[in-house]
């Protein structure tokens, strides 16, 4: 058996149910993320201005392989949005300088 035989055929149509609880989504503006050898985890939480603390809301635990894929598709995504919209911009991020030492 192929490994990606449990992966839907490119260009294959699925059909996706919305309860409509998660139809309201939930609002984040911090996303924590860990990893093991098997898995990835993201935490999303909110973090109110002047609170000592964030509350996570969502937990969405996921293999490195759906990671990849999905960080994949938010580059595509975010694309798509800059072309249309204008570049994203980060506060407190200075233009044209990477994150990081």
């Amino acid at each position: 058996m192929k490994d990606d035989a449990r992966v839907p055929p490119e260009g294959q149509r699925i059909q996706v149910e919305l309860p409509e609880k998660e139809s309201e989504g939930i609002y984040s503006n911090l996303a924590l993320i860990t990893h093991s050898p098997s898995e990835f985890v993201l935490d999303f939480a909110r973090l109110l201005p002047g609170a000592p603390k964030a509350k996570i809301f969502a937990r969405i635990v996921t293999t490195p392989m759906h990671a990849r894929a999905l960080l994949d598709t938010l580059e595509k995504n975010i694309k798509m949005f800059e072309d249309k919209y204008g570049k994203i911009k980060v506060v407190g991020v200075p233009e044209n300088k990477e994150i990081g030492f």
